[in-house]
Parts: C-alpha cells; structure tokens; sequence
C-alpha cells in the first residue's frame, strides 16, 4: 500500500479547535448535568486512545473515482470535515495506477466535485462553485490550465462528454412562468414597504425535502461547447429530463429518461428512454410499464444497456439490467436470474457489461456477457456513509483497470484498484486519525426470528478493550428505508457509542434490500408491525445468550423508518430502559398527506387512500400504541424536515406528555431530514443520544 499523508485545507490550533468543539457538545441535551450519570469515570488516559466527539471533525472519505480513457490514473473525490465553517468540503485528487502517486488538482476553500475525463484523457471537466455559483470547467491534465466553460443561472449535473470530445451535455433546472389565474392588485406606491407576494401552489408534489416548497421548474438538458461558450437548450416541455446521460457514438443524439406522460405527477414509478438529437428533436426508444433508465450506449453505437423496473404497485421490486439495439428493438434481460437490484453499467468495449449490486450488506462487481453469463470481478466496496452503516459504494473502470471505494468496520471509505487479480489500496485518508485508535471489533452472525424462524442476519459492535469476563448494556440501532440495508461498514454513530461503554447491535430485518425480492416484500403493508419487532428482539435476546449482553439494560434507537419502528416497539414492550426516537412517522394518516413522499408511499406502501383504509394505516402507527408506552423517551427531528414533518414528532411529544412518560423534544434548528448533514449536527446527533442513555444506564456493568 502506498500511504499517503493526509493534507488538511485548513489548519486549526489544537486548544481554539477543542473550545469550539466543547461549545458544540455543551449545546446537546443537558450534556453536562449527564455526563456526571455517565460511564466516563475511568481515568483519562484509559479512554485517550477512544473514538470521539472531536475526531468526528478530522474524518475523511473518497468518493465517486474515474478511471482516465489509458487506465493509468485514476481521479476521485475527497471529502473533509471543516470544524472552523460546520461543513464538508469536497476537492478533486489523482492517483497514479502505477506508483500511486497522490496529487491534489482542485483543493479550494470552496467545492469541486463530479470529475469527469475527455474520451481522449486530456483533459477533465468537473463542478466547482469557487466563484459563486456552481458552473462547469475544464482542466488540461498536461498543464493545469483551467477554463471557465458555462455562465449559468442554476446548478449543472449529469455531466457528460460527447465521443469527439467537442461538446459537454448536462441537465440543469430552469424555471417555468405557471400562473393558476390572473390577479389585479393596486400598485404599490413609491417606497412602500408591502409584505411579500403571495405564493400559488399548483403540482401534485409541491415540496422536496432540503428545498422546501418547489418553485415551478423543470429539468432540461442542455450542451456547451468543450472549449466554453453559450449553453443551449434541447429539451423542452413540462417534464423532468432525468440524468445519467450518455451519447451516441456519433456525437449527434443524448439518451436519457423521462415520464413525458400528461399525468407524470401522479406516476412516480414510471419513465421510458428518449433519444435528444442536437438540434432538440425527441425520439421515445422504450414504452413499457414501469421505469425504464439510466441508459448507456456501447462504444461502437449499436446497444443500449439500461435499467428496468416493472409496475407493480409494491414497494419495493428489483431493477434488472436490459439490453436493446439503439432503435428500442431486440430488447433482453441480462439479469433474470438475479434476484436483486443491479446499477452502474458499464461497458467492457462492446462484448458485454460490468455492474454492481449490493448482497448481503455489502456491494461488489459483477459481469455479466451479451449471452447472459455472470462472473464476479470483487467485493467489498462500502464506507462512504459515515454516520451510519449503510451500504454504498462507487466503481469505474477503463482499459483493465477498476478504482472504487472501500472501506472496513474501522476505516470509512479509500480509493482501491484492481488490475486483473491484483487488488491494491492507493489511499489511507484516515489513518492519522484511526492509526493510534482503538475502535469497537465488529461481529457478525445470523439467527431465527421468533415469530416465523425467518433468519435475519446482524452485527454487533464490541466496546474497545472488550472484557469478556463482564456484560454490557446494549443499544440496538434500527436503519431507515425500511428498504434499506446496514453492511460491516464504518459508522461515527455506532462507534462514538461503542467507544462510551455500549455493544451496539444492528441488524438487517425484514424488508431490507440485498436479500432478494421475497425477503424485501415481507414487510409489504407490515411497517411497522409486530414481524420486524420480532426480528429485533430475536436478535437482543441471541446476544443475551450469549452472555455478553446484560438484559436490564436495554436501549433502542432509530432514524426515519427506524425511528418509526422504535416508536412502535416501545409500544409493545417496556423491556428498554431508555428510547431515541429521531425523525419518525407516528401517524399514517396525517405523514402521507403533509409528507413530500405521500404520491408515492400511498399507492405503493398501502392498500389504498387513507380515508378509504383508516384502520390499516391507524393499525402501522406508532401513535395506535402509545397508551402502552413507559419507555422514557426523546425525540429529535430537524426543523425543516419534510419527508417526515416535524408535526409526526410533536403529535408523539405530546401524547408522550399526556400520559406523563418522561419525554424530552429536540429539534435541530434549520435541518431537513437529513439532521446529520452537518459535522456539528452529527456530533449533536450522537451525543444527545449517548447522554439520554446514559442518564438511564446502570452505573457499573455486572458481572457474569
């Protein structure tokens, strides 16, 4: 391995960088008043080498890597924490294949991001906002000159060379002039001060969760010339032109995937493939039901591989990798025999396609040839998700060589390539951290839920410097989705609250994706119900066997779905001394219709429209239960939080209130759903929730 030094783009004094840290950590819940109920009386220097509060701020990730057109360089993205702006800065790097060189080619105070090379590896486009607005430049690899290539009004994506390398197509909003009627108001006189305009609400989908109530816009897809000039516009119309893009082979049509159906609002699972000719004429290639996406030509112009999802009202089905002629003819699955959900097709010359997909908690490589025959490339990418360990992964791959991102329990995600059957590590962007660290030893292991004898598979995070001879309190920590997945993967949260005395169990119950189709749709109009709660305490109760955990200390905790189901385990049980609740749904009726996700959720998470089945999303609510609930519980949600509002989270408190269980409410002020997505907001996140246990927590563990 080739170990790199870890250069820091901002360069903090270690006591202003601990005070500003202290300020951040006495703001959680009642830390200080706590901290005196909590496990940290051992003397210090037992503890200096934890994972805690203040690493949070120095952690690292790489991300989306781009192998160059020769397969000799690779160049990714490297994110780091900024304890001075409360942010996460991103900055391109390169990476020689060969010698592993490490160089940074765009490492600002602001953000580059999305690097993506010429056919011919002579130059790379890439996103920066270093000048305001986020706009679209080009660096010449030989010199390092770069140019400022478009003078745009929104925020590009999907970038994507043309195979001559003249032009750059990319998708980007651009507003739409919708006025439900006409209104005739007096006018305002000279220095009036009126308050502002009224704002006309008209889409079925009016808010989006981080951007608040959306303004009538539409994404279209536009080119600029490779050298700078005037952007131009092709598509046109009342529709979303989604990216990823890809060319012809002639540099003369863009494929892509839209609903450019008249009741697209209300069609959330549909889209078909178009193909954009460059003076804007639309041709529709695919028309079956379902979705139909992420197109990618091969290199000689003649198939398309895309990903395809049927219709069926459920919600979750797998996307399977197709293949057609360009004109939408001969079309085939690749994948039928692949019980699972399969991305990021990438051509291997015009022969046959790699892909990823995720298994078992964790995403590997695969290729699949033109007749259908599958064979492995590698596993174990991951790491990219630092809060929590939630699967990901990213991969490219070019002239034999494969880079992407993996990480391991203790390591969040670095930059790996693969040249045939040889696998190296080219980064080690933590290990300044990590390296002088003791960090919890992560356990897998499966069992038998007790309400079916499903087998659910689970990991449990051991404190460091594990005694064998004790037991230990535990903290199970639900993840969200709930088609979704956790894998053996870094996680700041499960850590910091390993490293505070707890093994922390986690697990990937029913509904979860990576175990085929059956097991993701056994929770089908059952979240949450008493099938995954059993999953949950089937898995508690295997490690109280064990006899490594102590089972009068039981703590629960989740995040969306998972707050969902902690929610509604604590009203089935008092088992647990203490609950988190963060960012749940406890009424169905009221989520769906104040949520921005309901045009989805309704007609394919439930049997129908709430006022027509009232009993059965009442019977999924945590609120049905919580004249059972005891449980002392806080609550925290984001203040902005439209995916599950913050209305779900209030009714809870004050029903909790009521009943007068011990219940404290947080809410974390300008945060969307997302209230981790700041570094101090994860920090807040973690000990909030680390101090409400603690309060409850026995103060010393038994002995066996």
């Amino acid at each position: 391995m080739n170990k790199t030094n870890k250069v820091k783009q901002t360069t903090v004094p270690s006591t202003p960088r601990r005070m500003i840290t202290g300020i951040l950590l006495a703001i959680s819940f009642c830390a200080s008043s706590l901290a005196a109920q909590s496990q940290s009386e051992k003397a210090p220097d037992s503890r200096a080498n934890y994972f805690s509060a203040e690493d949070i701020f120095e952690l690292e990730v790489a991300s989306d890597p781009q192998v160059s057109p020769s397969g000799e360089a690779v160049v990714y993205v490297r994110r780091s924490n900024d304890i001075m702006t409360d942010s996460t800065r991103s900055s391109i790097w390169s990476l020689g294949v060969k010698d592993g060189e490490h160089r940074p080619l765009v490492s600002l105070s602001k953000n580059a991001y999305s690097p993506r090379w010429s056919p011919n590896g002579e130059r790379l486009a890439y996103l920066s906002n270093k000048e305001g607005k986020t706009q679209l430049y080009v660096r010449w690899v030989d010199t390092g000159q770069t140019a400022l290539i478009s003078n745009l009004a929104s925020t590009p994506s999907s970038i994507t060379w043309s195979p001559d390398g003249k032009h750059i197509a990319f998708t980007m909003s651009v507003k739409a002039d919708e006025k439900p009627f006409s209104v005739k108001m007096p006018a305002k006189p000279d220095g009036a001060s009126w308050s502002p305009n009224f704002e006309y609400i008209t889409k079925a989908r009016y808010q989006a969760d981080g951007r608040g109530t959306l303004k009538p816009e539409y994404t279209q897809i536009f080119v600029v010339p490779a050298d700078g000039g005037s952007a131009r516009q092709l598509s046109s119309g009342p529709y979303h032109h989604r990216g990823p893009l890809s060319w012809a082979a002639d540099s003369q049509h863009i494929y892509f995937s839209a609903n450019r159906s008249e009741n697209w609002e209300y069609e959330p699972g549909e889209s078909n493939i178009y193909a954009l000719s460059v003076s804007g004429q639309i041709t529709q290639i695919t028309d079956a039901p379902g979705a139909e996406n992420a197109p990618v030509v091969s290199p000689n112009g003649k198939l398309i591989a895309y990903g395809k999802r049927d219709d069926k009202k459920l919600a979750y089905r797998n996307t399977y990798l197709h293949v057609m002629n360009v004109d939408g003819s001969d079309d085939r699955n690749l994948s039928a025999n692949i019980d699972n959900a399969l991305s990021n097709f990438q051509w291997k010359g015009n022969a046959g396609l790699y892909y990823q997909q995720m298994l078992r908690g964790v995403t590997q490589i695969d290729y699949v040839s033109l007749s259908g025959k599958h064979s492995s490339v590698t596993k174990g990418l991951g790491g990219q998700s630092l809060g929590r360990p939630y699967t990901s992964g990213d991969y490219s791959y070019a002239d034999g060589t494969f880079a992407f991102t993996k990480g391991r329990h203790d390591r969040p995600a670095d930059i790996f390539v693969r040249q045939g059957s040889k696998e190296r590590q080219l980064t080690a962007l933590n290990e300044d951290i990590f390296g002088h660290k003791t960090l919890g030893d992560i356990k897998e292991f499966t069992y038998a839920s007790s309400i079916d004898g499903e087998e659910i598979h689970g990991w449990y995070i051991l404190p460091p410097d594990y005694d064998s001879s004790k037991k230990y309190p535990l903290i199970i920590e639900i993840h969200g989705g709930p088609h979704l997945a956790y894998g053996p993967h870094f996680s700041a949260e499960l850590q910091r609250m390993a490293a505070e005395g707890y093994i922390v169990f986690y697990n990937n119950h029913r509904g979860s994706t990576g175990y085929g189709e059956r097991f993701a749709l056994l929770l089908q109009n059952k979240y949450s119900s008493k099938y995954d709660f059993a999953d949950h305490m089937s898995g508690i109760d295997a490690l109280i066997e064990k006899g490594i955990v102590d089972g009068d200390q039981l703590f629960i905790t989740g995040g969306s779905a998972g707050g969902i189901a902690s929610a509604y385990a604590i009203g089935l049980t008092d088992r647990f001394k203490a609950a988190v609740v963060a960012k749940p749904v406890i009424n169905w009726l009221s989520k769906v219709l104040t949520a921005d996700s309901g045009l989805y959720q309704i007609p394919y998470q439930f049997p129908g429209m709430p006022w027509d089945h009232v009993e059965h999303y009442w019977e999924r609510s945590p609120l049905s239960l919580v004249g059972n609930v005891t449980t002392p519980t806080l609550l925290i949600t984001g203040t902005d939080d439209k995916r599950t509002p913050m209305s779900e989270t209030e009714q809870y408190y004050q029903a909790l209130k009521l009943r007068k269980v011990d219940t404290v409410l947080v809410k974390v002020p300008g945060a969307s759903h997302g209230i981790a997505s700041r570094p101090s907001r994860l920090v807040g996140k973690i000990e909030n929730i680390i101090a409400w246990f603690n309060k409850y927590r026995t103060p010393e563990v038994s002995e066996q």
